[in-house]
């Protein structure tokens, strides 16, 4: 069968909904396009972990540091299934890792930003897992069966994550004027780079029309960022907040709202590495996993005794 019959089939099963599994054929660029996806994805999930983490022996009470170690742990879980996933396409942890620790692949740039107080938790769970949700809610519906099936569990942890910033930020709101100050502060620092979030502008992505032709991707960056504005215009009321953003306001012909420029040139500078955090967060990365390499090498050599065990005793 001639490659062109090959591609043809493959296209036919993804136009009909037919999920691609990790032993059929598929095209190179579709293999590599999943890869630099799905382990983009567990990185973020792995470095997101740093700035909440940072903030568990801070907590202000023992039910907020119990929520945080929960959602710090399920960030981890979800880098594990999805590492799991990119693996069944033929890619070594250890070769994603490595580029992660190296600075070759890319995680979510939101995470090079720092978390100054205890109100970016509730920020954090609310814009960036909200944001995280739009984009993973799209991917319980994508075209490689692996990974779409690790995203149902994944978006429902999610979406705790989002529930418990919300109600974080939502006591903050109503209590003193330090703590409404801070509620806002936090708000106004973490809302542009949750946009960012959702990717460079459709005219310059440059992956995401053949993305969407592989259903990858369901719905383009520019959608997913004017969802989410719509989402968060209308729950900010609940808070008695506002949004950083002088632009926004209801378009009724468009039916959502208009939404003022990124800053693109903060966006790719953060994206290259030089965001506020990049270098610490790679280094935090490398020096965990130095320092986690004698855990490693027990797990090996305890497998490999208790793999001679079970042959001896056969």
């Amino acid at each position: 069968m001639s490659i062109q019959d090959l591609e043809k089939i493959f296209q036919e099963k993804i136009d009909n909904e037919i999920k691609i599994e990790p032993k059929d054929w598929m095209p190179e660029a579709y293999r590599k396009t999943n890869i630099r996806q799905i382990s983009q994805h567990a990185h973020s999930e792995v470095v997101g972990m740093l700035p909440e983490g940072n903030w568990i022996s801070r907590a202000p009470s023992l039910k907020r540091k119990a929520i945080l170690i929960a959602k710090v742990q399920d960030e981890g879980g979800h880098g594990l299934y999805l590492y799991s996933a990119a693996e069944t396409l033929g890619s070594s942890r250890d070769e994603m890792i490595a580029d992660l620790h190296s600075g070759k692949a890319k995680y979510s740039s939101i995470f090079n930003y720092p978390s100054l107080t205890w109100a970016d938790m509730g920020a954090i769970g609310w814009l960036v897992d909200g944001a995280a949700i739009l984009n993973q809610v799209m991917l319980c519906r994508t075209s490689y069966g692996p990974y779409a099936r690790a995203m149902v569990r994944i978006c429902k942890e999610e979406s705790f994550h989002q529930r418990q910033g919300f109600e974080a930020l939502l006591v903050l709101s109503k209590g003193t004027d330090a703590q409404k100050a801070m509620c806002q502060d936090a708000i106004n620092r973490w809302w542009w780079p949750s946009l960012m979030m959702f990717g460079p502008k459709d005219s310059e992505s440059t992956n995401s029309d053949q993305s969407m032709k592989w259903k990858i991707k369901r719905k383009t960056n520019d959608e997913l960022r004017q969802q989410f504005v719509d989402m968060i215009a209308e729950q900010i009321k609940v808070l008695g907040m506002k949004l950083p953003d002088d632009k926004l306001q209801w378009n009724e012909e468009r039916k959502h709202y208009d939404f003022g420029e990124i800053n693109w040139d903060e966006f790719w500078n953060v994206v290259k590495g030089n965001g506020p955090c990049n270098k610490q967060r790679l280094a935090a990365r490398n020096k965990a996993h130095d320092e986690g390499a004698w855990v490693r090498e027990a797990a090996i050599a305890y497998a490999e005794k208790s793999k001679h065990k079970k042959q001896a005793a056969a």
